[in-house]
């Protein structure tokens, strides 16, 4: 949002996502506003183990006053007709980017505001808190009353909601939601949303009965913007609360995501959104000896097809590898919880018979 604003070339920002603090990486985004592409960060990399050429002269530092009331005054444009008046919410800003900005913002809209979690000290960021440890939001929402809670991850691009029930609403939910409320007021770009693998087969049934498109990506935010930017489309985001609105921004916002679920809402609560029906996913990691010698064996592959047969047009099965750990993920979403867990539970044994478990 501030690069174009301020006609910066690159942005770069230290962030562990939702993750503790020892995980700080650097995230960067070009003179567009969208991160780098996987093989310009790869020749980031391979630049930063090279010897370095003695500069001529030495950069400066500059610090830029306002940036924050730039952000503030964006989203307050962009959602000028929602009117928070009389609603009262909680937020839990993960000890991070967000804890300044998203109760101001709430405020200015007219919501009565709680925060937790709006402490940083540079180590307690996504401790015990945040999106990743929304069971706590959710439980000091019903407790206290609230009409609703928001979970921001601590580089605040991800986002999860809690209804006054204390029921947690994934990035599913949200997106469905959005996307049927920009879709009844033609402002859904290309009639279309991006997802990932992941998305529960409830989101796609609802979408088809909309009249909505969707197009499935690998996991990653990255790959959902990638298949928006080439299809034209705007709205589009993963499960685990990235909700990705490029009509705002190129990238996921969780406080723009938060005011955009509210505006979807109009004069509903959250406990009545109605917007998908989730079925019954049950979801298994193994870790094993011999992971690519699972994902390529042949009794695997049959035992994944014959399940997946058996749940066309009611459920599905997906079998992914983790790409950083020993790890075969099983997951299968059935019309009830016991068919779920029966064929999970088949395709587990079947995995760890061939891959040998750890």
């Amino acid at each position: 949002l501030l690069l174009g604003r301020y006609g910066f070339d690159l942005a770069a920002v230290i962030s562990a996502s939702h993750n503790p603090y020892a995980d700080n990486g650097i995230k960067f985004f070009g003179a567009d506003g969208f991160k780098l592409s996987d093989a310009t960060e790869l020749r980031i990399e391979q630049r930063l183990i090279e010897p370095f050429a003695n500069p001529g002269r030495l950069g400066r530092v500059h610090r830029l006053h306002g940036t924050q009331e730039d952000y503030l005054r964006s989203l307050h444009t962009r959602f000028a007709g929602l009117d928070l008046t009389g609603v009262d919410v909680l937020l839990d800003c993960a000890n991070g980017a967000t804890h300044r900005v998203a109760p101001e913002i709430f405020r200015r809209l007219g919501a009565a505001v709680t925060v937790v979690a709006d402490q940083p000290d540079g180590r307690n960021i996504n401790d015990g808190c945040g999106s990743t440890h929304v069971d706590a939001l959710a439980v000091t929402v019903a407790d206290g009353c609230h009409d609703l809670g928001f979970a921001f991850d601590g580089d605040g691009d991800r986002m999860l909601a809690v209804d006054r029930a204390g029921m947690v609403v994934d990035g599913d939910e949200l997106i469905a939601l959005a996307a049927l409320h920009l879709r009844s007021h033609d402002r859904l770009a290309g009639n279309g949303v991006a997802v990932t693998v992941m998305t529960n087969y409830g989101f796609h049934t609802a979408m088809r009965d909309a009249g909505v498109e969707v197009v499935t990506t690998k996991v990653g935010d990255r790959y959902v913007l990638e298949e928006l930017r080439a299809r034209g489309w705007a709205l589009g985001g993963e499960q685990s609360g990235h909700v990705i609105d490029m009509g705002f921004v190129p990238s996921g916002d969780g406080i723009a995501s938060a005011l955009l679920t509210l505006e979807a809402l109009g004069d509903r609560d959250l406990a009545d959104r109605h917007a998908m029906e989730k079925l019954p996913q049950r979801l298994v990691n193994i870790r094993v000896a011999d992971r690519d010698g699972a994902m390529e064996s042949t009794e695997l592959a049959q035992a994944t097809e014959h399940e997946s047969q058996a749940l066309a047009g009611r459920g599905r099965v997906l079998i992914r590898a983790s790409g950083t750990e020993p790890l075969v993920r099983v997951m299968v979403e059935a019309p009830t919880a016991d068919e779920a867990d029966a064929v999970c539970g088949r395709l587990v044994d079947v995995v760890q018979a061939t891959a040998g478990a750890t």
